[in-house]
């Protein structure tokens, strides 16, 4: 596929609060530098050089770009199993652009497309302040399930 052509990408009328509307494009071109930048103000972190463009189109079921007059004002990536598992991942909205439905917008458009590739399962984890937006804004319920950290460089005791 030319990376100018997107035959799977679908553009989704957006909320429209304060004059202005956001769209929200299912599998959307994006520059890797406006990701990396929206990444670095979402989650605190210094600006990386992160290929999103290559890991999304090797890895993910889709992702989500939500645009305001133009400029990229949110992001989620879908990772999948290949068959019924979706995960949601790197939800994140420029603070210029929160508290106006925009992250629920990313979500419910991840959640028609995940539906529609035939996934039967969007999973999600987050912080705790998040809970609030993924359960009762977006519709997440609660699960039990289970995390083991993988620091670089250190090596799992082995069980005898």
């Amino acid at each position: 596929m030319a990376r100018g052509v997107n035959p799977f990408a679908a553009a989704v009328p957006g909320s429209q609060n304060r004059g202005v509307t956001i769209t929200y494009e299912w599998r959307g071109e994006f520059e890797n530098a406006s990701v990396n930048v929206l990444h670095a103000e979402g989650f605190d972190h210094r600006c990386l050089d992160i290929d999103w463009y290559t890991q999304v189109h090797r890895h993910s079921l889709g992702w989500v770009c939500a645009r305001e007059s133009g400029t990229l004002v949110g992001f989620v990536n879908v990772a999948w199993d290949g068959g019924v598992h979706a995960f949601i991942l790197d939800t994140v909205v420029a603070e210029r652009a929160r508290h106006r439905g925009t992250g629920t917008g990313l979500i419910s458009t991840a959640v028609e497309h995940a539906r529609v590739a035939g996934c039967e399962w969007l999973h999600v984890d987050f912080e705790d302040h998040l809970t609030g937006f993924y359960f009762q804004a977006c519709g997440f319920t609660p699960t039990n399930a289970g995390l083991i950290a993988l620091p670089a460089g250190q090596v799992a005791a082995s069980k005898a």
